[in-house]
């Protein structure tokens, strides 16, 4: 299966021949169980191109029956949701599929690349001073997607990218296969924020700003964020190691 963004047309031969190229062309940007690279069309446009891997087991039965849309293909639909929003993330150019006697083996999403330069890891142990503004602007990106019925289920420093330009910060999401679309509450927005690397400080501001502009109680938002941030992160330090200093 292949499907197009009806925009991006004029590049559909080329598009359907990356899976075929995919390791032997571009940039390796990730390298984990899925790998990204940035690879070069021939009109010289970059493109950011996500391999997924074969899907195991019951997920394979779920995705191949389609009981369940494929990650590539959520994220392949999904940011037509967010711009019409007003929230940035990439635009999706081709989603390909790859079967074998009907199973979902490897699939490919093809984007445009992200023109910002900056990560949120760049957070993880900045100095007072250098964060605010930053700050504020994130908890005013996030308040609006959560009003519009939009939350990032993996909310982490590394899915959103972000840029300082002359008329403020802007944002732009990545890997957003998993969406939640619907009301989001006190609780559940507040916990968006948990996976952030920073300062607590940092996340003081965010949750604080966040609280004032959905007309929730600040005190309240920052209480369930970093009880619900603390138990996240002793969590994660089990088996993990973490690379900033963390502030609980």
């Amino acid at each position: 299966m292949i499907l197009f963004n009806p925009k991006c047309q004029a590049f559909s031969s080329e598009l359907s021949t990356i899976p075929q190229r995919f390791s032997q062309e571009g940039e390796i940007i990730y390298d984990s169980r899925n790998q990204i690279r940035i690879i070069k069309l021939s009109n010289g446009t970059e493109v950011c191109v996500k391999r997924f891997h074969a899907p195991r087991a019951l997920n394979c039965l779920i995705y191949s029956l389609g009981i369940r849309k494929p990650k590539g293909e959520r994220a392949f639909e999904y940011p037509s949701r967010l711009l019409i929003e007003g929230i940035e993330t990439p635009i999706t150019m081709a989603y390909i599929e790859h079967r074998n006697m009907g199973l979902l083996r490897e699939s490919y999403l093809i984007s445009e690349k992200c023109p910002y330069s900056h990560c949120l890891y760049e957070l993880g142990d900045a100095p007072r001073g250098t964060y605010e503004n930053l700050a504020l602007a994130l908890a005013q990106m996030t308040a609006r997607m959560h009003e519009a019925g939009i939350l990032h289920q993996d909310f982490s420093p590394g899915n959103i990218l972000w840029e300082k330009l002359a008329d403020g910060y802007h944002f732009s999401l990545v890997d957003i296969n998993r969406m939640y679309f619907g009301k989001v509450g006190m609780k559940q927005g507040c916990s968006n924020f948990v996976r952030l690397w920073g300062p607590k400080r940092f996340l003081s501001i965010i949750v604080r700003e966040y609280a004032r502009l959905r007309n929730f109680d600040a005190d309240e938002c920052e209480r369930i964020l970093m009880e619900r941030r603390a138990r996240f992160w002793e969590h994660y330090k089990i088996k993990r190691k973490i690379k900033f200093t963390l502030e609980l």
